[in-house]
């Protein structure tokens, strides 16, 4: 984590295209919807805010094991376990994601108005989208580095992944924009607690096996 932490205060390569990723995208769309705040619909304005956040976290999380070259990967290999590898991308991919989908929420919100009636389900949904997508998104690209061609197979693995996840993202984000009861969401809310867990489990047991190839 601390490797990863200094390389990116050095660099800034990845946090400063994001943010510029977010700002561009949300200001095309502010001119797109004539320039006016409060003026998309609820599920619209709830589509668009995470269709830009799955991007953002397949562009930030992607790069978690391709960048790294051969000699470094050898090198870590001699004084870290596996665990400790994937553990560390998993914790210092979520903090990255939720950085920057905080940011991506307020400037959003700010550009284009925000019609959300119950602020902190909605920020535990992105909460849990930051850490579904880090996740999940890390042992796809620790798989994907293996392979020649890795940015395709790290689309299409991560497809069949993320879909079921963002689907029920929408729905609760839609729920706590609408105001409805938090029961509401309650099913939601553990599938993806479930989920998350599920693909960390998986991650710290398989990943030892995948490090050693």
């Amino acid at each position: 984590m601390q490797k990863d932490l200094v390389l990116e205060w050095r660099q800034k390569y990845a946090l400063n295209g994001m943010l510029l990723y977010v700002g561009s995208v949300v200001f095309i769309c502010y001119l797109s919807f004539g320039m006016r705040p409060n003026i998309l619909v609820p599920p619209v304005w709830n589509a668009l805010l995470w269709i830009i956040l799955l991007f953002v976290s397949v562009n930030a999380i992607a790069k978690s094991f391709m960048q790294e070259n051969r000699g470094r990967l050898l090198y870590f290999y001699s004084i870290v376990s596996p665990q400790g590898i994937i553990l560390a991308k998993i914790i210092y991919n979520t903090l990255l994601m939720l950085l920057l989908a905080i940011i991506c929420f307020v400037f959003y919100g700010f550009v284009l108005g925000n019609p959300v009636e119950d602020v902190p389900m909605f920020l535990l949904s992105i909460l849990l989208g930051a850490v579904g997508f880090s996740t999940s998104l890390t042992m796809i690209s620790s798989i994907a580095s293996k392979a020649a061609n890795s940015s395709t197979l790290m689309a299409i693995l991560s497809f069949p992944v993320i879909v079921p996840m963002l689907l029920m993202l929408i729905k609760m984000s839609k729920n706590a924009m609408d105001g409805l009861d938090r029961s509401a969401s309650l099913d939601e809310l553990l599938t993806l607690l479930a989920i998350n867990m599920i693909v960390v489990t998986v991650s710290y047991i398989l990943f030892p096996y995948l490090w050693r190839s």
